[in-house]
């Protein structure tokens, strides 16, 4: 999925790209998994006849001498993070190499080709980005038809215990990350990947994502996340897969993201995934405001939200809710609600604190550029920071949100208890409506920390 047509490669040459190091594949950030746009590509380039070296800036930093030795560099940037760290890493790169052949790749990359362009790139590709590299870095033409991505090669990226790792029961493994899908069916308005996507997605072949799980397995991996954007996108293809992988690893623990709507629609198969070893799925419940929900195109409303935590936790599953609480048309008032509802599903233990801070970002591209009820909030598009400005129709809620975000941020930097960070979140809320908050709900039982990972889930 090229971005735009790509400028002739000028000095890259086909021989000059065989030597080993001479092309360089770099991630920027992965929420602290072992890097996938780095895994995948480096597999296909390996296969074609290349010697591509990796780097990972967000764990072992820049690397001088990888840089000064290539000739074609394709930076990783899945998420709105990856690509400001990318941003850096390209103008450090240039500086001790400006001949070399710039490549952004990835859903950012897509959503914000114009600026990266402007900024220096020699390419901009999309969410498939593996046969175009091979397109770019071989000289093939482009090819229209599908392909199944490669088995993920990792033997040239940082151990497994450089990662994030399972937190449970008190101890830390090892996790392994896989894609059993990409892409998504769904049209969620505030999302990445439907402007690059368009409500497509397509399936990793079983036998692939299983071969990337014994690797990972092989390396001490004790736990996989399933990356997918939404897992039960395809349930047959999830439901086979993790049969699969029980058979084979029957103590190997798991988690995914689903939607609530699918989690809801597919109840059937969530006793069987519990059992086989499913710690906790992570669910974009985003707002409880009906009208947010609408905006958003999230399919589901609050009774739902209520129903999924219920299905889960009678399976056994930890529901783990992301949140995008700050949007033009979250209230106040709405907010505490959503509060008052983790509380009250006790859900406290679940919720990564960053979550209570999230304000709405809209990069280019956005499905939400089309919406009336967006674009009277619209400020103009602040193009360093990869985002259009919005304005809160409540300044109360602008000034809570800065105040949310201080606490969180400095919360998560002393490893704050999550009920501590909760209950000062819900004082700044009910100070900014004027009001006392009344006491948490009693719990009927102890407070029980629920599987997560050691690096919070965002989008």
């Amino acid at each position: 999925m090229p971005a735009a047509s790509p400028p002739a490669l000028a000095a890259v040459k086909l021989n000059d790209l065989r030597a080993p190091g001479a092309v360089l594949l770099v991630s920027c950030y992965e929420l602290g998994h072992q890097p996938m746009g780095l895994a995948s590509p480096l597999a296909a380039l390996k296969a074609a006849g290349l010697a591509p070296a990796a780097l990972d800036y967000a764990v072992d930093g820049f690397d001088g001498e990888k840089v000064r030795g290539a000739r074609f560099i394709g930076i990783s940037v899945p998420m709105h993070t990856a690509l400001r760290l990318g941003l850096r890493f390209a103008e450090r790169a240039r500086e001790i190499n400006p001949d070399c052949f710039l490549c952004f790749y990835g859903l950012y990359a897509q959503l914000n080709a114009e600026y990266l362009y402007e900024r220096g790139a020699d390419a901009v590709l999309g969410g498939e980005y593996e046969q175009a590299l091979l397109d770019l870095t071989t000289h093939h033409s482009p090819l229209t038809t599908q392909h199944s991505p490669p088995i993920p090669s990792r033997d040239q990226l940082p151990s497994l215990d450089r990662y994030a790792r399972l937190e449970w029961n008190g101890e830390h493994r090892l996790a392994g990350y896989v894609e059993s899908t990409r892409g998504c069916k769904h049209l969620c308005t505030h999302c990445p990947i439907p402007p690059v996507y368009h409500g497509r997605f397509t399936v990793v072949s079983a036998d692939a994502v299983l071969a990337d799980i014994r690797r990972q397995v092989a390396s001490g991996a004790a736990h996989i996340t399933f990356g997918d954007a939404d897992f039960l996108n395809g349930p047959g293809h999830a439901l086979r897969i993790a049969r699969a992988l029980h058979a084979e690893f029957p103590t190997l623990t798991f988690d995914f993201t689903a939607k609530i709507e699918h989690l809801v629609k597919h109840r059937g198969l969530l006793p069987d995934l519990g059992a086989m070893g499913c710690l906790f799925i992570v669910s974009a419940v985003e707002s409880l405001h009906p009208e947010v929900l609408r905006h958003l195109r999230k399919g589901h409303s609050r009774e739902e939200a209520t129903e999924a935590v219920h299905l889960a936790r009678a399976a056994g599953i930890t529901l783990r809710p992301s949140l995008v609480p700050f949007t033009p048309w979250e209230t106040l008032e709405s907010y505490i609600e959503l509060l008052e509802w983790v509380a009250r599903e006790e859900l406290i233990e679940a919720v990564d604190p960053v979550h209570y801070s999230i304000r709405l970002l809209i990069p280019p591209g956005s499905l939400l550029l089309d919406s009336p009820a967006m674009i009277e909030h619209l400020d103009g598009l602040d193009r360093a920071a990869l985002s259009y400005r919005w304005r809160h129709p409540d300044a109360r809620m602008s000034h809570l949100q800065e105040q949310v975000a201080v606490v969180v941020e400095a919360a998560e930097a002393a490893r704050e208890p999550y009920g501590s960070t909760f209950s000062r979140v819900r004082d700044l809320a009910y100070a900014a409506l004027g009001e006392a908050p009344p006491p948490l709900p009693e719990r009927a039982e102890p407070v029980v920390k629920p599987p997560r990972l050691t690096e919070s889930w965002f989008c």
